[in-house]
């Protein structure tokens, strides 16, 4: 074991500072917010690579290799149907770039509904960022001990600090460039390990097709909770949507629609490593026992690939939150690289304590995803006219939903469903219906206020 982890500390370190030397020192606001240098845009590759691996979250892998271990292939697959929201926002924000001429997220929402609307959401967005830093570093955590104790706490701030130093360097410049390497590195991990588990025991690829059951206390509780959550889920992720807005329209939906493709791929794959844990008879982080089963070799290639994942989400959390901070908040104030690389330690430093305070991974998609089912009608009709109190009900009720769920307070009444995820799925369609339903009722006053207005 001893030996195990001091390769582990070789690799996290290792892995850091080669990216820290690969990646560019950024100079101009430009490069460190938008990732243009010399008025050259990612390519198509660069974008798709980056879209993959920013959403193949530590956590996300994780989770598919626990669905995979609870409910067979069907958890895998559910969990999957969150890539969806790749073509989601790839063809609303297609639309929106070329037929509202929009440069960004905020620039729509504060032209269509005015700043208090800009900092609702705000602060939705940051919420999400403020998440994907625990609850991807906890995941690192967990591969050098358990969970409390000194090997846990010291890797994560090892590798917090390391993903922190290369992406200071060059923000979204940086990020985009090592995503394109994390990515490669990932595939060709992903099927060394597929390569090791698939021929255990003359299992084949029909064996773990066909694991689980088709009901929805077999996990397709969960399959609609993603279908319900994809028209809402991605336009509260800025990793996802700034590079919505940083290639040409068409580069940008081609890529979109082809990370979805991958990243589902990919997602269903690494459920197979919870179905062989499954088939095992294993309890606990599927993963981790998988991992630790096979000897030394797959223990450190499935930590590389989890150190992968997590420092490609978390080098885009930084950057997304730099921008958030200096240019999308910023008031009219000067954008300098300087306050983008504050915004980022200063994100560092917070998204680190709730590691102490030992959260549930899984809550930080389901959770959040819940909070903010109130944007799906606001993106979905974004070219339609619609007050701002459609704006404000229709989030408050996603809020309230939200706020149910990690209170543990949703009323017994409001569960139609038996499963795990049947409490969260009763909660997503009330909410939904609720929010539609508040959103429609905003534009139905405005109306008739006007309606009246006239008369008189």
């Amino acid at each position: 074991m001893d030996q195990v982890l001091n390769y582990q500390w070789i690799l996290i370190v290792l892995a850091s500072l080669v990216l820290f030397f690969i990646a560019p020192f950024a100079k101009t606001p430009a490069a460190f917010f938008k990732a243009t240098v010399q008025n050259r845009q990612p390519s198509q590759w660069v974008l798709i690579s980056s879209l993959v691996i920013s959403w193949i979250f530590a956590k996300s892998i994780t989770n598919a290799a626990n669905l995979g271990l609870s409910f067979g292939i069907v958890g895998g697959v559910a969990y999957a149907m969150y890539y969806l929201s790749f073509w989601v926002a790839g063809i609303v924000i297609y639309r929106m770039r070329t037929k509202g001429n929009f440069k960004s997220i905020h620039h729509f929402l504060e032209t269509k509904y005015g700043r208090s609307a800009l900092i609702v959401f705000s602060i939705l967005i940051a919420f999400r960022l403020f998440n994907e830093v625990w609850s991807n570093t906890m995941v690192i955590g967990t591969y050098f001990g358990a969970q409390g104790s000194a090997n846990y706490y010291g890797s994560i701030i090892v590798f917090t600090l390391l993903t922190l130093a290369y992406v200071l360097k060059g923000g979204l410049q940086s990020s985009l460039l090592t995503d394109v390497i994390q990515m490669v590195l990932f595939g060709v991990l992903l099927f060394i390990i597929l390569g090791i588990l698939l021929p255990k025991e003359q299992n084949d690829v029909a064996a773990f097709l066909q694991t689980g059951t088709w009901t929805l206390a077999g996990g397709l509780d969960l399959l609609f909770v993603a279908l319900i959550q994809v028209f809402s889920y991605p336009f509260h992720d800025p990793v996802l949507t700034d590079r919505g807005f940083i290639a040409e329209p068409k580069v940008t939906l081609r890529s979109f629609f082809w990370a979805s493709f991958i990243g589902m791929i990919c997602i269903v794959l690494f459920s197979f490593v919870g179905i062989y844990a499954q088939m095992q008879g294993m309890e606990g982080q599927a993963a981790v026992e998988v991992s630790r089963s096979l000897g030394l070799v797959t223990t450190l290639i499935m930590n590389f690939i989890m150190i992968t994942s997590a420092a490609s989400t978390l080098d885009s959390t930084f950057s997304s939150f730099a921008k958030l901070a200096v240019v999308d908040l910023g008031q009219g104030r000067q954008v300098t690289v300087k306050r983008g690389r504050i915004a980022m330690v200063a994100l560092m430093l917070i998204g680190t304590i709730p590691v102490f305070l030992s959260p549930t991974i899984l809550s930080a998609t389901t959770i959040s995803g819940t909070m903010v089912i109130g944007l799906a009608p606001i993106f979905l009709f974004w070219n339609k006219s619609f007050p701002i109190w459609s704006f404000h009900l229709s989030i408050g009720v996603g809020i309230l939903m939200g706020l149910l769920l990690a209170t543990n307070t949703v009323p017994e009444s409001w569960i139609f469903f038996n499963g795990k995820y049947a409490t969260l799925l009763s909660v997503n369609i009330i909410g939904t219906i609720a929010s539609f339903g508040l959103f429609f009722a905003g534009g139905w006053l405005k109306l008739n206020h006007n309606r009246n207005h006239r008369i008189t």
